[in-house]
């Protein structure tokens, strides 16, 4: 058995988990998710605790249990508490602004560069080195997230870049380290 898998869900108070067939909808504070699972998958609601059970051990079966479970999780702790990422901006003259609901990097290329959220999501800009992207849905923090970091990656040789709060970036010594 998936030990993840087999874990239930705690559902707090103030959130709903309704079940339509395989879809489930996750209603809280904060907002509103739903997703489809796979059929074969099965979803129980009880006395605020989802259960998910898989119908045999077969490997496709047991791929899909422990993801659905997790899955689940996070929709439930999305609309309850949030999901937040924190990048941070490194190298003289690298910025970051918030204009409206965009953000503007100036990240030491010859023009600014915009990005704009998907509906759901908030970037906050604390100061102008750190950027913190928020939202209910874990898996659109992570990819606006990674996608603000790709705009100047850190390099490895002076450390410059768009790096996680708490990234350990590897340095490597230059031409003239001996």
């Amino acid at each position: 058995m998936s030990r993840i898998g087999k874990k239930p869900i705690e559902v707090p108070a103030g959130v709903t988990v309704t079940l339509n067939g395989n879809r489930v909808t996750v209603k809280g504070p904060k907002g509103e998710l739903s997703r489809e699972f796979n059929k074969d998958i099965t979803i129980t609601v009880e006395d605020n605790v989802v259960t998910v059970t898989r119908p045999s051990d077969s490997k496709e079966h047991r791929t899909v249990h422990g993801t659905t479970r997790a899955i689940l999780a996070n929709m439930v702790e999305g609309v309850s508490k949030g999901f937040e990422k924190s990048l941070e901006l490194i190298g003289v003259g690298y910025r970051a602004q918030k204009q409206g609901n965009k953000l503007v990097l100036s990240v030491g290329y010859s023009h600014p560069v915009e990005i704009t959220p998907e509906n759901g999501l908030e970037i906050d800009v604390p100061s102008n080195t750190q950027i913190v992207v928020k939202g209910i849905d874990k898996e659109q923090v992570g990819a606006l997230a990674a996608n603000i970091r790709d705009v100047r990656p850190p390099e490895p040789y002076k450390g410059k870049g768009i790096r996680y709060v708490g990234e350990y970036v590897r340095r490597k010594e230059g031409k003239t380290g001996k």
